[in-house]
């Protein structure tokens, strides 16, 4: 890939992980300035409902970073763009839509047929 493209996925990747970051703040924030029980039960369900949406989404953008973290060592290491499973070059739409991918669109809906079949 070509140092210019590879530029522009570092800096897209390094975006999108500065972002969860902020976010990932934001929740602690929001986690440490949690008050006193509310005195209306719904309104305290309510709170604890949204708290663990929160968290649970917390949770999936941890995960996301991670990829994200591999991708920048892939694009240091010269591997970025590299399809894991087969080896030829992910397509540049799919990488610009998901910068973090580490299949090529066959072999991500080969996996996906997969788990589908196992999941059944």
């Amino acid at each position: 890939m070509e140092k210019e493209k590879l530029e522009f996925f570092k800096q897209l990747l390094l975006k999108r992980r500065e972002e969860i970051l902020k976010e990932v703040m934001e929740t602690k924030k929001e986690l440490t300035e949690i008050g006193e029980p509310l005195p209306d039960a719904l309104d305290q369900a309510t709170r604890e409902s949204n708290l663990a949406f929160e968290l649970r989404l917390r949770d999936r953008e941890q995960k996301l970073l991670k990829k994200i973290e591999k991708a920048l060592k892939k694009i240091e290491e010269g591997t970025y763009g590299i399809c894991e499973a087969c080896g030829t070059e992910i397509d540049e739409k799919r990488l610009i839509a998901r910068p973090e991918a580490t299949l090529c669109i066959d072999c991500k809906r080969a996996q996906e047929r997969m788990e589908r079949i196992k999941g059944e």
